[in-house]
């Protein structure tokens, strides 16, 4: 992935230096936007970035205190406390580049600069920038879950044409929409679509949309700078950013606020947005990868979800067949899971019984993958011996009678309800929420206290 030149903002009130300047940091590999004035240069910081500032203190209207000069350097560090800048100066007004660096400058320059000292300042302050810049996005990429390093289990034939996809479209940079019921394993294919594309060494950040409050939508995923709300304490990364150069995972992409959907698609589209409460435009490179186990045409339709915003993230789709017609991965998926909470809980369980395998392979798991290591994990805990028995999964393939359900909790009335409802819908969430009478934030976070 070709990595793009350092931006250069330059300013100074005479043209000539300017192009001097323009001609010496080209020929260095440097973009630049040159500013007759700091006004202007303070103006374009608002709008978009740089890797670097480059400003004379003295301009035509005050030719000797700098002042001009030195307001700008206080006026960037109001709303920008990264950008390193570079000051010019006359030799016989080093106090004033002195001062500069005390309001937030990192260096200077004397003029009549010599080409070597100039560039190799700037080289210095564009890589300790950029060394800077990454250091905060890896501190808040920390704040986010890791992936859990899971393997996929795909010997069924239902999942071969899976497999084939996603070898041929993992090395692009296609957008590409994974569908499915829930649980059913959609963050791992997208995983393996990131691991295997030119972006691999970089981050791949996931955001369940599911789980998001429309009022801090904008904020998780754009950012926000201080000041922008009540609570906004400190300038915050936004996902975009966290995953520049990267792969941004948008689970259940239905879920997207009607009203935030322009923004998402505009990013799609050209890579720019804003921090919130800023009007500064930045610019993130990122493929993204989405998933939903919702009906897209039926939320088009329903006018929940834009078309355009589709065609956007659709570029290819791949959609994982359920649990329940996977064949063997069950038994595969089931004995893998069982290992890892043996060992993880230190209990001395090995196998399952021939009848427990049975009682894998008949079951209709709604939940999918997710629901079977919940189960798994479950059974490990219960078992009394080597071997994890039928008793030990709880697998309920009927709707329980009334005599049973005078023995259940009211976590397993809510779970077989829930359970048959995914069944009904064919893991369809939204369409569970609906007939459940709860919304799908409410149904999300029963699923996961169940593990479905």
């Amino acid at each position: 992935m070709p990595t793009r030149s350092p931006r250069i903002f330059v300013a100074d009130d005479q043209r000539d230096v300017l192009e001097s300047l323009r001609l010496l940091l080209k020929s260095d590999g440097y973009a630049t936007e040159t500013f007759a004035n700091p006004e202007a240069l303070v103006a374009a910081l608002h709008e978009r970035s740089a890797d670097a500032v480059l400003m004379d203190l003295n301009y035509t209207r005050d030719t000797t205190s700098g002042d001009e000069g030195l307001d700008a350097v206080t006026k960037i560090r109001g709303f920008d406390a990264h950008t390193p800048i570079v000051l010019m100066t006359a030799w016989g007004t080093i106090g004033l580049a002195v001062e500069g660096m005390r309001r937030g400058a990192q260096d200077f320059i004397e003029k009549p600069w010599d080409n070597e000292r100039l560039l190799a300042v700037l080289r210095t302050q564009v890589a300790l920038g950029r060394a800077l810049q990454r250091a905060r996005t890896l501190e808040a990429e920390n704040r986010q879950l890791k992936g859990s390093g899971e393997t996929l289990i795909a010997e069924s034939a239902a999942m071969q044409p899976v497999l084939e996809t996603v070898e041929r479209v993992a090395p692009t940079d296609a957008n590409v929409l994974i569908t499915g019921e829930s649980g059913c394993g959609k963050g791992l294919v997208a995983r393996l679509i990131h691991e295997g594309s030119s972006r691999r060494e970089r981050s791949l950040v996931t955001v369940n949309i599911g789980s998001l409050a429309e009022t801090v939508f904008e904020s998780e995923m754009f950012g926000h700078v201080k000041g922008a709300f009540t609570d906004a304490k400190s300038d915050r990364v936004g996902r975009f950013e966290l995953a520049d150069g990267g792969t941004l995972f948008l689970d259940e992409i239905a879920n997207i606020p009607v009203a935030q959907q322009g923004r998402l698609l505009r990013v799609l589209e050209d890579g720019q947005f804003e921090r919130l409460g800023s009007s500064r435009t930045q610019r993130a490179d990122v493929r993204v990868l989405a998933a939903t186990n919702a009906d897209i045409d039926a939320e088009i339709g329903a006018g929940r979800f834009r078309s355009d915003l589709l065609y956007r993230l659709n570029t290819i789709h791949i959609h994982l067949p359920p649990l329940r017609d996977r064949g063997d991965d069950i038994v595969l998926l089931a004995q893998r899971s069982l290992q890892q909470h043996a060992q993880h809980h230190r209990r001395p369980v090995t196998a399952f019984s021939e009848a427990a395998l049975s009682a894998l392979r008949r079951y209709g798991w709604p939940g999918n993958v997710r629901e079977l290591n919940h189960v798994v994990e479950r059974a490990v805990l219960m078992a009394r011996g080597a071997a994890v028995e039928p008793a030990d999964l709880r697998l309920t393939a009927a709707a329980p009678s009334a005599t049973d359900r005078k023995a259940m909790t009211l976590d397993d009335v809510e779970l077989d309800a829930i359970r048959a409802a995914l069944s009904r819908h064919a893991g369809n969430v939204i369409a569970a929420a609906d007939e459940l009478g709860m919304s799908r934030s409410a149904l999300y976070r029963r699923m996961e206290k169940f593990g479905l």
